[in-house]
């Protein structure tokens, strides 16, 4: 990774930092065709790309009874791994929950929410070069603490689809689980097939032809977020540990080719010592090929400020989907930056956790869109409805200024559905001086 100056970097290269699409745009053509396909094809269609993109010919789609006896079967220090995560996930969305309201708003108005679950949500879990696991429960467990009734699974197909990853689906509460991968799994979920019943919702990360088919079934079924390729940017100072810095980067860049993972410092030789550190490191990394693809990625770099506050602009233009902050006064960092999907502060608070199990939700925007949305959470799962009650007398004090508006947008018939409530001895609203009106 080359160090840059970030007030030297051109056009061109602030354009790949602040708008990355990780090859989404590329792929777009074609997830188009795959998702059409599978609404018009169903079952024909999802086996004829799962045998040309995974290289698999499925049998039964439905594989949640697997998904049951992986659970049984795989060894318990991996079983009481996966309960550990589940617990601590569950704990912090079980916090976001919430209550339904009614209060007073002036006289004679009462006002509230409610919190009502979706009935019917699909959520992707990864597979191909890697197995996640953890992505199975950041999915579903937030589903279930909602009260989601039917939370359906889909995974990429393989000879044998990873046991760890059916497990822990099975333990976080899925109702169904599919054997389907990719774009195809995403429209499936959607639209529904023989097989597959069609759900309200698609959640859960992906590579570029999950997030562009969950951004082509947009619409007709809804999605979380486009949440793609990993994206990292850790700030730094001289007192960060460039071990330890070195060590989120290709953590973050094993995911994925297209992962971003950036390091901005206002201290030169700490990213000197950054830099050394990763090439201590990544040959000793089991997925070296993927990680020095993605650090040769154009959004990836090395970058040095001029000061802090130069950083933090360039944070703040990132969005990333992590941010790792280790540098002295951390908090205060923290404090001057609002576009993020999930922070970590400190030396001992490594991205990892927050993928596995420190509860948060690793299921994050990505691509930039930090700055409009965060990430997965209860409220993903849940439809919210406005109630609202009002005596005569609240309707009374409120009339004045709904006729009003109402006939000065033309429409004559909500002023008179408040005026035929308020009529007392045939006299109603209207037949009163409008002057008066507007001066009560």
């Amino acid at each position: 990774m080359d160090i840059r100056p970030i007030a030297d970097l051109s056009p061109d290269e602030r354009r790949a930092y602040f708008e990355r699409d990780a090859g989404v745009d590329a792929v777009r053509g074609d997830v188009r065709e795959i998702v059409e396909r599978v609404r018009d094809e169903g079952d024909v269609a999802v086996r004829e790309f799962s045998r040309e993109f995974d290289g698999v010919e499925i049998g039964n789609l439905d594989v949640t009874v697997d998904a049951e006896r992986a659970y049984e079967a795989i060894d318990e220090e991996l079983r009481e791994a996966i309960e550990a995560a589940i617990e601590n996930v569950r704990a912090f969305h079980e916090a976001q929950v919430r209550e339904d309201w009614r209060e007073a708003f002036g006289r004679g108005r009462e006002l509230g929410r409610r919190f009502r679950p979706l009935e019917r949500v699909g959520a992707y879990v990864p597979g191909g070069t890697a197995a996640y696991p953890s992505s199975a429960i950041m999915t579903v467990v937030p589903a279930t603490v909602a009260g989601v009734e039917h939370v359906a699974v889909a995974t990429p197909p393989a000879e044998r689809i990873n046991p760890v990853t059916l497990a822990a689906i099975s333990a976080a509460g899925a109702d169904a689980v599919y054997s389907v991968g990719g774009a195809q799994a995403i429209a499936a979920l959607a639209y529904g097939t023989e097989s597959i019943s069609s759900v309200e919702k698609v959640v859960g990360p992906g590579n570029k032809w999950v997030t562009a088919a969950k951004a082509e079934v947009r619409g007709d079924c809804e999605i979380d977020f486009l949440a793609g390729p990993s994206e990292l940017l850790v700030i730094c100072d001289e007192t960060a540990d460039p071990g330890f810095v070195a060590a989120d980067v290709l953590a973050q860049a094993e995911h994925d080719p297209e992962a971003s993972v950036v390091v901005a410092t206002d201290d030169e030789p700490t990213a000197e010592a950054v830099r050394a550190a990763i090439d201590e490191q990544i040959g000793a990394r089991e997925r070296e090929g993927t990680i020095r693809e993605a650090l040769a990625h154009d959004a990836s770099g090395l970058l040095v400020g001029r000061s802090m506050s130069e950083v933090i602009a360039f944070a703040e233009a990132y969005a990333a989907e992590h941010l790792s902050i280790q540098a002295d006064g951390d908090e205060e960092l923290l404090d001057r930056i609002d576009t993020a999907g999930s922070v970590f502060l400190g030396p001992h608070t490594p991205v990892a956790a927050g993928d596995y199990a420190s509860g948060t939700n690793h299921v994050l925007p990505t691509n930039g869109r930090a700055r409009v949305t965060g990430g997965l959470s209860v409220d993903h799962f849940v439809r919210s409805t406005t109630v609202q009650r009002l005596s005569r007398e609240g309707l009374d004090e409120l009339s004045g200024t709904v006729e009003t508006l109402a006939r000065a947008e033309g429409l004559e018939a909500h002023a008179e559905s408040v005026s035929i409530r308020l009529a007392e001895d045939g006299l109603t609203e209207t037949d009163a001086d409008p002057k008066e009106s507007l001066r009560e």
